[in-house]
């Protein structure tokens, strides 16, 4: 039987990287030869790739060398990748061929729907990576099938429920913020309705998700959608850690020495994610809760494209002298430190997965695509944390951190419910990707087919 050689394209951006590198490693390691393509500019940030005798990688400009900065227009960004990514991978499948080591099956990640095109014109059978929720699939399916218009309409009508088949209610400030009428960003509203135009046209599509059954047992088996293969949460596996690569040797041994130095269960770690960029103004309001708040924090300040966050700050000195701020972390290994308490994110997917996997609770603090509906899920189906109110001009006050912190940190019946409830759903992922969880199951199922075909 000759060895399934599968290309796998994801975009460069740690939330589709990270994941889609993970989901190739654990290919790789059940017997499929992997080529993983993305841009050249991982390299600049991902000093060491995993090794593995099936995983290899294929390397392409996108005109975005230095990569994606938080404060740049993702716009740009994203047309120009499709740009050049699909003709390099064009270039890519006929090299590999002409090598000898031809490509039978392509697999993409979200926001790259021309690969589908790209393979159909090399007759690859594909499949799609779904590196978000269920229940966000389950919306945007909705949204491109009939109901645009009630969805868009509750953006005028901020306290109505809305209601969508085999979905729970939501108000639209639950809703994926692209899903708004007035929202800026039509261009990757756009991408993700490809998706569903692929799907009207090939209904039998696979779609791979990373999630996991027990934490969206009614959405998988709602509107029929047996497309989605739930493989979640897609983690590292092989070397420890495989996606948390280091560029900051020096500063990743002082904090994590720091790290171990303290109490079990009394560290807030703070991380906004690599795309949405966070103003000035409430950037200071999160400072200012955390001194508020008083406890010991970890947080995670990033470059910006107009500068890094830590220079707009006025209470830097403050903020030194009570926790430890860094430019980056391997945020599973971080999560997993006994003295990590709680977790204040923007809820991107991959942290919200990476939440559950360790057991930590969430202060939730979304930003913009499908942040809203992550914190949702936090509070209202695992309950592993709370989400942050704003205010009417849309800025999360310093009062409201500090109560958040504290209800989540603090003694009493509401962190100890929440610790109870992330300790079971850290019980229920793992299980998951466990021999004999299903999502172990879907992905070895998966793989027998690749081999087979």
């Amino acid at each position: 039987m000759t060895e399934p050689h599968v290309l796998f394209v994801a975009l460069a951006t740690h939330g589709h990287f990270n994941p889609g590198l993970n989901l190739a490693n654990i290919l790789s390691h059940g017997g499929v030869h992997v080529t993983f393509a993305t841009s050249a500019s991982v390299l600049r940030r991902v000093p060491k790739l995993p090794s593995s005798p099936r995983l290899s990688f294929a390397f392409f400009s996108d005109g975005h060398d230095d990569g994606f900065t938080p404060g740049n227009d993702v716009v740009p960004f994203l047309s120009q990748f499709e740009h050049q990514a699909s003709k390099a991978i064009h270039d890519i499948i006929l090299k590999s061929k002409a090598n000898g080591k031809p490509f039978s099956f392509a697999l993409y990640s979200l926001l790259t729907p021309w690969m589908a095109d790209v393979a159909r014109s090399f007759d690859l059978p594909t499949a799609l990576f779904w590196n978000q929720s269920a229940t966000v699939f389950a919306i945007y399916y909705h949204f491109f099938n009939g109901y645009k218009d009630l969805i868009q309409n509750s953006f005028s009508h901020p306290s109505t429920n809305i209601h969508l088949p085999g979905l729970p209610s939501f108000i639209s400030k639950q809703l994926p913020s692209l899903c708004n009428p007035t929202n800026s960003n039509s261009f990757v509203l756009k991408l993700f309705e490809s998706h569903f135009q692929i799907l009207k046209q090939e209904p039998h599509l696979k779609i791979l998700i990373n999630t996991f059954d027990e934490l969206e047992h009614n959405i998988l088996r709602a509107n029929n959608m047996e497309n989605l293969i739930p493989i979640g949460p897609v983690l590292p596996t092989g070397e420890k850690n495989l996606s948390a690569f280091n560029p900051l040797k020096v500063e990743y041994s002082e904090y994590h020495s720091w790290l171990n130095s303290k109490a079990k269960s009394s560290v807030v770690y703070v991380s906004f994610g690599s795309i949405a960029a966070v103003s000035k103004a409430q950037l200071e309001e999160i400072a200012r809760g955390l001194l508020d708040y008083g406890g010991e924090f970890l947080w995670v300040m990033r470059k910006m494209a107009d500068g890094n966050e830590r220079d707009m700050l006025s209470c830097q000195e403050e903020l030194e002298g009570k926790g430890k701020i860094v430019g980056w972390c391997p945020q599973l290994e971080v999560l997993s430190n006994p003295a990590i308490g709680c977790f204040l994110t923007h809820c991107g997917w991959n942290s919200s997965m990476e939440s559950l996997v360790c057991g930590v609770p969430v202060v939730a603090f979304p930003q913009w695509t499908d942040q809203a509906t992550n914190a949702k899920i936090i509070e209202d189906v695992s309950k592993t944390g709370v989400k942050l109110k704003v205010n009417e001009n849309g800025i999360v006050e310093r009062g409201e951190i500090k109560r958040c912190l504290e209800m989540v940190m603090e003694e009493g019946h509401e962190r100890e419910s929440f610790r109870r409830n992330a300790k079971k759903w850290k019980e229920l992922a793992n299980k998951a990707t466990t021999k004999g969880g299903l999502s172990h199951l879907n992905i070895t199922a998966f793989i027998h087919e690749l081999c087979q075909s």
